[in-house]
């Protein structure tokens, strides 16, 4: 335990901070919202909430939404974690596998090891700077996002934006972790991040995705399952290379009959 009055002030700020974004997760089976806040070495910081899925396993934890937003974001200069609740085995094993060496200061906080603690000033914006106005302009955005994927074991970047009414985009990108069952998906990655900023799924209007090794690559049937239960109308444009226009689909047509719990 470390008793550091600059890092218990910085702490008490981090826990307030989570606390107030503790209410955007999406919990409605287990009813038990969690979220945890990274902070940055400039002093923004990152929310992540917990998202579940009528298929349970698909549930993405606070700590795998914030760390992929922060991917995506292309931010990795991660000083501090700090959580709702004491992270238990599973989210310990995730920390143990990310590319930061981190140590615990207290049952809810971790900071990385010799890191200054910056003073939590402002959210990290989620958003790109630039709007697209037709699909040939999201699918060749979500190309670029790509190059900021996390895949060094299928080498298999992939990049995509969700866009809302309002021209935003948040980009999402595969992020993979040792443990392969904790890697996510570039379309759940943008969902995550949507949620956890509080933006409501009636304000999405598409998504535009790109496999760019693949000229053929669709959601996968995961990301098909998350984005059907949050938003089955949504309009997904897949990149189809640079001599073809992109394929339109609606998410409920990507997943007949997807599956929910009433």
């Amino acid at each position: 335990m470390i008793h550091d009055p600059a890092v218990t002030d910085v702490r008490e700020q981090l826990r307030k901070l989570v606390r107030e974004v503790r209410h955007r997760a999406y919990v409605p089976y287990s009813k038990r919202p969690e979220a945890v806040v990274l902070l940055l070495s400039d002093g923004s910081w990152i929310p992540g909430v917990r998202v579940e899925s009528a298929s349970f396993s698909l549930t993405i934890p606070p700590l795998q939404n914030a760390w992929t937003t922060a991917v995506a974001l292309g931010r990795r200069d991660v000083v501090a974690v700090v959580f709702s609740e004491p992270p238990d085995a599973g989210t310990r094993a995730f920390l143990e596998g990310l590319e930061l060496s981190l140590m615990g200061v207290s049952a809810d906080l971790f900071v990385l090891r010799s890191a200054e603690l910056a003073v939590p000033c402002e959210p990290l914006a989620p958003f790109l700077d630039q709007m697209p106005d037709e699909p040939p302009e999201g699918i060749q955005l979500a190309r670029e996002v790509a190059t900021r994927a996390l895949a060094p074991y299928s080498r298999f970047p992939v990049g995509c934006l969700l866009q809302l009414e309002d021209g935003r985009c948040i980009p999402g990108v595969n992020v993979e972790h040792p443990d392969w069952t904790r890697t996510l998906c570039a379309e759940r990655n943008a969902l995550g991040t949507a949620v956890s900023y509080g933006i409501a799924p009636s304000t999405w209007r598409a998504l535009f995705l790109s496999c760019v090794n693949d000229v053929r690559g669709t959601p996968c049937g995961a990301c098909r399952q998350l984005l059907a239960e949050h938003r089955s109308d949504l309009s997904v444009w897949m990149d189809r290379g640079s001599k073809n226009p992109p394929e339109h689909m609606r998410v409920d047509l990507l997943l007949p009959g997807f599956f929910v719990l009433q």
